[in-house]
């Protein structure tokens, strides 16, 4: 059965004569966390499956194939699948030095990996975490496209700048390239 005098208090919340008072609740409900999305894509000469192995064996292939961004990647907790937390520690001269990230889901069959960064300096003091979605698409000429979408989402009102969005993409890129080249120069590794 409906009570309006349940509802009362929000009703008079509405019905006031102060001014901006609406406002005020309005941005004290919509300005909670801010929400920035970003993806790139790249194409590969390597396959799909090769691209999703090299990924799984991230932490003992960055350091190799990009020491000048990653000094070491370990694991603190699992056994490097569903659950597993990371622990990055970033090579000197750069402006963060560590970040950690849980594993979110791993999918062999349609080659993709999601992780979460939920600590560090990477995260700027203004991102509460980040999702990294990447995707290994086949493509028809035997390499494949690799798809990586990110959500971050930001601690109270802070937000990234489209500068902060495209310094981490143009990184992640960078970091791609440095592991694929790797791979074709040492086959083995793989």
């Amino acid at each position: 059965m409906f009570q309006p005098y349940k509802y009362h208090h929000i009703h008079s919340y509405f019905n006031t004569s102060k001014p901006f008072h609406f406002l005020h609740f309005f941005f004290h409900i919509a300005i909670v966390m801010a929400v920035i999305t970003a993806e790139f894509e790249i194409t590969s000469s390597l396959p799909a499956p090769t691209l999703f192995k090299i990924y799984n064996d991230f932490d003992t292939l960055a350091p190799k194939a990009e020491p000048e961004t990653y000094k070491a990647v370990n694991i603190i907790e699992g056994d490097g699948g569903i659950g597993t937390i990371k622990s990055i520690t970033y090579s000197d001269g750069l402006p963060f030095t560590n970040s950690k990230h849980k594993i979110d889901a791993v999918d062999s069959n349609n080659f993709s990996i999601s992780f979460t960064v939920f600590e560090g300096d990477v995260l700027m003091g203004i991102i509460e975490s980040g999702t990294h979605h990447l995707k290994f698409l086949p493509s028809a000429d035997g390499g494949s496209v690799y798809k990586h979408s990110m959500v971050f989402k930001c601690k109270d009102d802070a937000k990234l700048t489209d500068d902060n969005v495209s310094l981490m993409k143009e990184g992640l890129k960078k970091s791609f390239k440095a592991v694929e080249a790797y791979i074709i120069a040492h086959p083995e590794a793989c």
